[in-house]
C-alpha cells in the first residue's frame, strides 16, 4: 500500500487509514470479536493508518482498538486519537446512547471541554483507554462553537506537548472547512482532518486544501462516501448525505457518477475512494471499516487504476 508524507511533518501513512467509529459502534453494535477481526484485516492488508477518538462509542472504539493492535509493533503503525470531549459518568443515564448515535449504553456522558487542562486530561486518559504509551496525532475535534477558545487554549496546549516529544503532530478535525483554514492561517498546526468537503460530490474544502498545501500542512481527508450516498454502486434514495436525508439534486449527481464510472469499467465507491488523494495536500483516506470484509473492499478498491480520461469526466 503507498505511503506519504504529512505536510512538513516526518510522519508517514498508509494511504488508506482505518477510521476506528464503527468499531465504537456508530449506527449499530458489532461485536468485540467483529472489531478485532476489522482491525487485523486492515493490518494483514498494509493499513498503518489508525484514527479513532473518545466520542466513538463513549470510549468503545479506544478501548477495542487498543486490545486489537497490542500485539504489533508500535513503531510501525500511526495512531490518532482527538481531544474536545472529556468522558465523564452519566447521572442520567436512560440506558442508550440516543444522543452521540452510537449503539452503546450511556453510562458515561460526553463534556466539552477544550481548555489547556481539559487537552491534557483527555489525552491522558485515551492513553489510559488505548493501553499505549503514546499517540502520534492528536486533533481538537469538532470546535465548531468554540473556536476561539481552541485556537487559544486547546491548540497551544498541543503545541506544547508537541514540542516536549509527547505528540508527533497536532492539528483539528472538522466536517466543515471554513473554520479549519483560521486554524491553518493562525496557528502552527501540522495537520486538518477533513470529513466529508473533500469528496466527489463535495468539494467545498478545495480552498482550504490549497491553503495546506501552501504553508506544509497536511491533510487527512475522511468520509470519502458522504456517510453513505457514494458506498454503493448505484445509489439510492435511501441512502443518507451527511447523516440526513439525501436531497434530489444530489442524488441525480451521485447517480450520474455512478453512471460513469460503471460505463468505464469501475465502480462509484472505487472511485470516491480514490478521489481525495488526486489532490497533493491529502496524505491519506481514512474510511469508517467496522467488517473484515469492509476492510478487503476498501483496500482492493485503493489499488483498482482509474484512467485520466475517466477523472476528467467525474470533474
Amino acid at each position: 500500500m503507498g505511503m506519504r508524507t504529512i505536510g512538513r511533518t516526518q510522519l508517514a501513512v498508509t494511504e488508506l487509514g482505518f477510521g476506528a467509529s464503527g468499531i465504537g459502534n456508530l449506527g449499530h453494535a458489532v461485536s468485540d470479536d467483529v472489531a478485532m477481526e476489522a482491525v487485523r484485516a486492515a493490518w494483514d492488508t498494509g493499513i498503518r493508518l489508525f484514527d479513532t477518538a473518545p466520542h466513538y462509542g463513549l470510549g468503545l472504539s479506544e478501548r477495542r482498538l487498543g486490545a486489537a493492535l497490542a500485539g504489533v509493533p508500535r513503531r510501525e503503525f500511526v495512531l490518532s486519537t482527538k481531544v474536545g470531549r472529556l468522558i465523564r459518568p452519566n447521572p442520567l443515564a436512560t440506558g442508550a446512547d440516543d444522543a452521540g448515535g452510537f449503539s452503546v449504553p450511556d453510562d458515561f456522558t460526553r463534556v466539552w471541554d477544550f481548555s489547556a487542562d481539559g487537552v491534557r486530561r483527555s489525552l491522558a486518559e485515551s492513553l489510559e483507554r488505548l493501553g499505549m504509551d503514546r499517540i502520534d496525532i492528536v486533533y481538537v475535534h469538532d470546535p465548531d462553537d468554540a473556536v476561539d477558545q481552541a485556537i487559544a487554549e486547546a491548540i497551544p496546549a498541543l503545541i506544547a506537548l508537541r514540542d516536549a516529544g509527547v505528540v508527533s503532530a497536532v492539528g483539528v478535525g472538522m466536517n466543515q472547512s471554513q473554520a479549519p483554514l483560521r486554524f491553518v492561517r493562525e496557528t502552527d498546526i501540522d495537520v486538518v482532518m477533513l470529513a466529508g468537503r473533500w469528496t466527489l460530490l463535495d468539494r467545498s474544502g478545495e480552498l482550504l486544501l490549497n491553503e495546506c498545501l501552501e504553508r506544509g500542512v497536511g491533510v487527512v481527508a475522511a468520509a470519502p462516501f458522504n456517510s453513505g450516498i457514494l458506498a454503493r454502486r448505484w445509489p439510492s434514495g435511501d441512502d443518507a448525505y451527511d447523516y440526513g436525508a439525501t436531497p434530489p439534486e444530489v442524488l441525480e449527481r451521485a447517480r450520474g457518477f455512478a453512471s460513469i464510472c460503471e460505463s468505464a469499467g469501475t465502480t462509484l465507491p472505487t472511485a470516491a475512494l480514490q478521489y481525495p488523494l488526486r489532490h497533493p495536500a491529502v496524505a491519506s483516506v481514512v474510511v469508517g471499516l467496522r467488517t473484515r470484509e469492509q476492510v478487503t473492499l476498501a483496500s482492493s478498491s485503493l489499488a483498482q487504476p482509474i484512467s485520466h480520461e475517466v477523472w476528467q469526466r467525474l470533474g
